[in-house]
């Protein structure tokens, strides 16, 4: 798997905003993609060295369509907790 494909898109959320000043990420990655390829591609695009990387598979929720009931996608996410120091500009805030 490409590096760039591994990593989707940063997950920015209140959530994710709060645990960000604790120099902890979140991003949408690929599913099929695990801690390793994880690392590598924080380490290739944003220069940084993780020191710890939690992954989690989000369920899909139950949503209702019309006459009947469907799922939203399931998706992984993974947490990146970097050194002291180090930081990931995702947004730029004022």
């Amino acid at each position: 798997m490409n590096l760039n494909q591994v990593l989707l898109k940063p997950v920015i959320t209140e959530k994710a905003t709060i645990i960000s000043e604790q120099n902890k990420y979140v991003f949408k990655v690929a599913t099929r993609a695990n801690k390793d390829q994880i690392k590598e591609a924080i380490k290739a695009i944003y220069k940084v060295e993780p020191v710890k990387i939690n992954v989690v598979n989000v369920r899909g929720k139950e949503r209702r369509l019309r006459l009947g009931t469907g799922f939203t996608s399931s998706w992984k996410k993974a947490i990146v907790t970097l050194k002291d120091g180090d930081k990931i500009e995702l947004f730029e805030t004022k």
